[in-house]
């Protein structure tokens, strides 16, 4: 998420009528073709001959790729953090050890897997101090400890700019009929539940107050740390692959646009509940009149959101004593379309729809 991403607008109808066109014309730039549009376009470029590999499960378009290796169900993901792009100039390079980390654990996490094994590229501007790159592997290998991961290699090149990829690789829960136990977008089904653990919004209003400062009165410490440590919730994402959920993401580029990715992914709809998103004390005293729009469009949260059938969501809730809060419903109806609705019913109309890394401001 870009240090603009919690004040960035919507999409026009022209920008997004500029997007399908950028699918058969290569002048279209790539800011206004847009981040998913072009994943879409490489990905149709990529399987022309190839032929179908019964090994792999999924594929491009989740939060992970899976495939099996004998009896075992493989999972692979990766994200790059970039300097002035993914973190602010003050930011330390400790957390930004952590975020990497933890990122790519909760794409693991959204899938129900347990990660493992990871690889380093580092692109280092020349006059990069040693201490600065000593700082950035103390977070990496704090999070790499927190969560059983091993970092078995890497790269380091020269660039201009500083950023950081991690690829991490995990294991999918295998049941004993050998049938892989994973939750994906495409599953989601009309009269499902849509439920969300932890808050939303403290990661985006803690980016804020990094960037403005708070609000006279308030205490934003918890909303920094959501935002500069966040804390993937591996534990829930493994409860809830066994309890039987099979839908589920995580939630790093905003509700609404995760949500719809689902929407898109299963062929559905969905409604979210305003005033059923669990928000934290701490961001309504902070920012009282932009907690929704935070909550449901600033991204970085890393919670779970989980799709099932309710009686599926409240097993997992009482077994597993998983703090989950019930905030819509997969309806047939507008498919791949998200409506947010008052608690007197209205559709909600926020101006934010999350992260997209190459749409122009």
């Amino acid at each position: 998420m870009s240090i603009k991403a919690v004040y960035k607008a919507s999409p026009t109808s022209d920008s997004l009528s500029a997007a399908r066109t950028a699918k058969y014309n290569r002048s279209v730039k790539v800011s206004e073709a847009g981040e998913f549009e072009l994943i879409d376009k490489l990905a149709s470029i990529l399987k022309q001959g190839q032929k179908a590999d019964p090994k792999l499960l999924v594929g491009i378009g989740d939060d992970c790729a899976a495939w099996r290796v004998g009896d075992q169900v493989l999972l692979a993901t990766t994200d790059t953090m970039v300097a002035g792009v993914h973190f602010l100039p003050s930011a330390q390079l400790r957390d930004v050890g952590w975020k990497i980390v933890a990122v790519n654990v909760s794409d693991i996490t959204a899938m129900g897997g347990i990660p493992n094994y990871g690889l380093i590229t580092l692109g280092l501007p020349p006059g990069t101090p040693v201490g600065s790159v000593e700082e950035l592997y103390e977070g990496i290998n704090g999070a790499c400890n927190a969560y059983n991961i091993v970092i078995a290699g890497g790269d380091v090149v020269r660039v201009e700019q500083f950023f950081v990829t991690l690829a991490l690789t995990g294991e999918a829960t295998v049941g004993e009929s050998g049938q892989p136990a994973l939750m994906t977008r495409a599953a989601a089904k009309p009269g499902d539940e849509i439920a969300i653990t932890g808050y939303l919004g403290d990661s985006a209003a803690g980016l804020r107050v990094l960037a403005q400062g708070a609000p006279v009165g308030t205490n934003a410490t918890l909303l920094i740390q959501a935002h500069v440590q966040p804390q993937p919730k591996v534990e829930a994402g493994q409860a809830a692959v066994k309890a039987g959920v099979r839908c589920g993401i995580d939630i790093s580029d905003g509700l609404l646009q995760d949500v719809g990715r689902i929407c898109r992914a299963s062929n559905v709809g969905a409604l979210l509940y305003a005033d059923k998103i669990p928000l934290s004390p701490a961001l309504k005293q902070t920012f009282p009149k932009d907690a929704i729009a935070l909550a449901t469009s600033g991204g970085e949260d890393y919670e779970l959101a989980l799709v099932a059938p309710h009686a599926v969501l409240e097993q997992l809730s009482n077994s597993a004593e998983i703090p989950i809060t019930i905030v819509g419903k997969v309806v047939s109806e507008h498919p791949g379309k998200v409506r947010l609705l008052s608690a007197d019913g209205r559709e909600l109309d926020i101006a934010l729809h999350g992260w997209d890394h190459l749409r122009q401001a």
